[in-house]
């Protein structure tokens, strides 16, 4: 065991991609300015170096965090903000939850930025991209570490702003940019619940502390319908962050940024957030039925319904977005059972097969020059690792023993049978659809002959795709080995006692795990098989058409294709029937009243006005001689008295 890590240390984990970010941006704006000392290739050296730097200390929290059995390690606050009856302090929180998702964080960000040096090399804004990449990675650190509201609500958004701008890093798309746009606003509708949850919550307790919010709602000082409003809106803004339904929408939009920011984005930082924020208030969430239940159902709602549309996506990047909109409704349906320590270790295995998942659609972008299934086809001869780890990170997300992805999904399937059935039935069934999409995705992409013709990717020189280069195939074999054994470091149920640490006394029993269920691991495993296995029927020997199923079930294949319509609903009535009339109808409105009411006012002042000043010109002498005698008069007994 190490010695408990200091506080400049446990900082530094926070503050050194930002660092990056910030010497890369000024080192950038000095080059363009005309003083050439940088070379745009050591961004990614800074990038790498900082973060890695960054995972060894996560790494030593983590050890400190153990050593405390999940306690929180006492750092003292410092004041940051002192307005008034208003202080505000500024803390880093080092407890078993936040440990744990320092060192998922900055691990798979590594694993990221190693990578994209191979796949961004020769873009023009590569020094842009990391630095952005660093300010991503330092801003979900800092929302992690937060020990208040106001200070993880400051990162949340800073989180928030990373995204736009990665999203839409290729801004000379309108598709990209329109995406970044939209990802910007939906996820702000959710962000305005969880700031009036903040306003709510201050107002009735004066604290901002989380810890000393915990424990004012666990002694009674908050009602009940208080504690309901404010963990709605707490949800509203983790459902916006973490795509869940009908907040989702964004996020396979978001497919237009870089292959690694979709990556990054997906198993470690933007969606993780909402997650980490209905664990980090779970005790307060557990108080109210109402929250709970709200937390469960929607959870069940989104993994069985994105699973769904997965099933009809051709784009491979869409494909996997929909799967981490539906594995995000497994996490949030964990928390909604009382399953905190389940959902936190799915949180946790899922990071590194998604990851994986995404470098590998990158890594098949990169040879092919298209995100497409129906134009690939026969890789797993051109690109053996990247099928092999892509297949492993596919296996580990349907839930096939021994693979990471069993033992968590596994355990949420058991807590939910325990509490509620219904949400348990529900994700059973999203286990059989989403081994059919995986199924679909690995037979269309890898299977078979090539589809494509010449290739056009990041790294082909035409002909026949080939494999990715070494930096960016490393990164995805240190990622499969973690999807193989990462469910292991819970067999002695060792995340609940860390994650127990992390809860305030007397609730420590909601991290509790549930007991092995066997029959529940046998009926999951078998599920996932089966949907494999009509994905071989259907896409490796193609004994049924796919085709010819689609057409046989066209209305569910067009709700799925044209995703239950929420996008036209949004579109169409909510932005351009209801917003954009608003709009029109608020800037008609300015113009009459306003406006216009300012310009005929002023003609009307300006009339009345004449028209009292010419009373005084009444065109008769002995009227103005009166008129000046009275004035000396006036003035010369002022300038008396004065």
């Amino acid at each position: 065991m190490l010695d408990p890590i200091p506080e400049a240390a446990a900082w530094a984990i926070v503050l050194l991609p930002l660092g990056s970010f910030a010497v890369i941006a000024l080192a950038s704006l000095l080059s363009v300015s005309g003083l050439p000392f940088w070379r745009p290739r050591w961004s990614g050296y800074l990038t790498v170096a900082a973060i890695a730097a960054a995972f060894v200390l996560a790494l030593w929290a983590l050890d400190s965090a153990v050593q405390s059995e999940g306690h929180a390690v006492g750092f003292p606050p410092h004041e940051w903000v002192a307005v008034g009856p208003l202080r505000v302090d500024i803390g880093f929180r080092l407890d078993g939850l936040a440990a744990l998702m320092l060192v998922v964080v900055t691990g798979v960000s590594l694993a990221v930025q190693v990578y994209s040096q191979g796949y961004m090399a020769g873009d023009p804004g590569y020094s842009r991209y990391f630095a952005f990449m660093s300010l991503f990675t330092g801003s979900m650190l800092g929302l992690v570490a937060a020990s208040n509201l106001l200070q993880l609500f400051v990162f949340w958004e800073l989180v928030g702003l990373c995204s736009y701008l990665l999203i839409g890093f290729w801004f000379q798309r309108d598709a990209a940019r329109r995406a970044a746009t939209k990802a910007f606003l939906v996820t702000r509708l959710g962000d305005l619940g969880l700031l009036s949850a903040i306003l709510l919550i201050w107002w009735q307790t004066g604290e901002l502390d989380i810890a000393a919010i915990q424990e004012a709602a666990l002694a009674g000082v908050v009602g009940t319908s208080v504690i309901a409003f404010f963990a709605g809106g707490v949800f509203a803004g983790a459902a916006g962050k973490s795509a869940q339904f009908p907040l989702h929408v964004w996020l396979p939009d978001a497919m237009e940024g870089p292959t690694p920011v979709s990556a990054l984005i997906h198993a470690a930082t933007m969606v993780a957030a909402g997650v980490y924020l209905v664990a980090r208030l779970f005790p307060v969430f557990a108080l109210s039925e109402e929250a709970i239940t709200t937390v469960a159902v929607i959870g069940a709602v989104t993994a069985l319904a994105s699973a769904l549309v997965g099933l009809v996506m051709t784009d491979i990047k869409r494909v996997l977005a929909y799967s981490t909109i539906s594995q995000l409704g497994y996490m949030m349906a964990g928390l909604g059972v009382f399953g905190f320590a389940v959902a936190i270790f799915h949180l946790f295995t899922h990071a590194f097969f998604k990851a994986l998942l995404f470098l590998g659609a990158g890594s098949v972008n990169h040879a092919t020059g298209t995100f497409d299934m129906r134009r690939m086809g026969g890789l797993a001869r051109h690109m053996p690792i990247t099928f092999l780890t892509t297949a492993v990170a596919g296996l580990a997300l349907v839930g096939i023993f021994p693979l990471a992805g069993y033992w968590s999904k596994d355990e949420i399937l058991a807590v939910a049978w325990e509490e509620r059935p219904v949400v348990f039935w529900a994700l059973l069934a999203g286990v059989f659809v989403t081994a059919l999409y995986v199924g679909r995705m690995l037979f269309l992409t890898f299977g078979g002959s090539y589809r494509g013709g010449e290739t056009q990717g990041h790294g082909s020189h035409g002909g026949q795709p080939h494999e990715s280069p070494w930096v960016m195939l490393l990164p995805m074999l240190a990622l499969a080995g973690l999807s193989v054994g990462a469910g292991f470091v819970n067999l002695q149920h060792g995340l609940e006692h860390l994650l127990a640490g992390s809860l305030p006394a007397g609730t420590e029993e909601l991290a509790a795990e549930p007991h092995f269920r066997m029959g529940i691991a046998v009926a999951s495993v078998a599920v996932g098989v089966a949907g494999l296995a009509l994905a071989w029927l259907l896409y490796g020997l193609r004994l049924f058409s796919p085709e010819a199923v689609r057409r046989a079930l066209w209305p569910l294949a067009t709700l799925l294709e044209r995703r239950y319509f929420l996008d036209d609903l949004y579109e169409g009535l909510i932005v351009r029937r209801l917003f954009l009339r608003g709009i029109a109808f608020g800037l008609q409105m300015w113009d009459r009243v306003v406006v216009d009411g300012a310009v005929n006012g002023l003609g009307t002042l300006t009339r009345y006005g004449g028209g009292v000043l010419r009373l005084a010109q009444a065109g008769q002498a002995q009227v103005y001689g009166a008129a000046i005698a009275v004035g000396v008069v006036v003035a010369t007994v002022v300038i008396l008295l004065v």
